[in-house]
């Protein structure tokens, strides 16, 4: 696979910067000499055909995949889950999201604000606003079981919003969204990237790309 496309430019201090960033498991390579950066307020967009390797570039960014060359800063840090300054950094919606049958979905957000020290009432607050941002408040006691996959998408949104973030990755936030949903969706991220946090998003939307990116990396494969 390899990069094409334009990268940020600026200093050296960056929300976010990977350099020569290659993933190769078992022979097969899914993911070759990605190099880029994303600043504080910027969103950088990823893009390319399924299997150019955007998903596992997001995954090593957040720490789930371990690059096998290359390296990934993100506020500095070496992307390390057990490390409470790098969790504390970075929220990623990178495949389903991970929920409890028994709590509704205000419950977890709550729960998860909750978890993040957020006092009792301030994670209240912060749960209605997210839900009434997404148009999801209607839905709050609802289990995840019960919405439908538009709602579902919506609500792991939610979930990830619902922590502190200085870095946002997101994977294909559009799949499963209606015209009015996706644009609920560009909004809150627009909203987030104006108060200071770097987004980087993998898309196929042609709508994301032209309302929400600052710069675009395009991956694709070798032929």
């Amino acid at each position: 696979m390899s990069v094409q496309g334009s990268v940020p430019t600026g200093d050296a201090r960056r929300a976010v910067t990977f350099d020569g960033v290659g993933v190769l498991i078992d022979d097969q390579v899914l993911l070759l000499e990605a190099s880029g950066a994303v600043d504080a307020g910027q969103v950088l967009a990823l893009t390319g055909a399924n299997g150019s390797g955007k998903t596992t570039l997001l995954r090593v960014i957040a720490g789930i995949q371990s690059p096998t060359a290359g390296t990934v800063r993100v506020n500095g840090l070496v992307p390390d889950d057990r490390d409470a300054r790098f969790r504390r950094a970075l929220a990623a919606l990178i495949g389903p999201a991970q929920t409890a049958r028994d709590l509704t979905i205000h419950e977890h957000l709550r729960f998860i604000a909750a978890t993040w020290g957020t006092g009792s009432a301030a994670a209240t607050e912060q749960a209605d606003a997210l839900l009434a941002e997404l148009a999801l408040d209607h839905l709050g006691a609802r289990y995840p079981h019960e919405l439908s996959s538009g709602q579902s998408q919506l609500a792991a949104l939610a979930m990830t919003l619902a922590r502190p973030a200085d870095v946002l990755l997101l994977d294909e936030p559009e799949q499963r969204l209606d015209a009015d949903r996706l644009g609920l969706v560009i909004d809150a991220v627009a909203r987030r990237a104006a108060d200071g946090a770097a987004v980087i998003v993998a898309s196929h939307s042609p709508r994301v790309l032209e309302q929400l990116a600052d710069d675009e990396l395009h991956l694709t494969e070798d032929v």
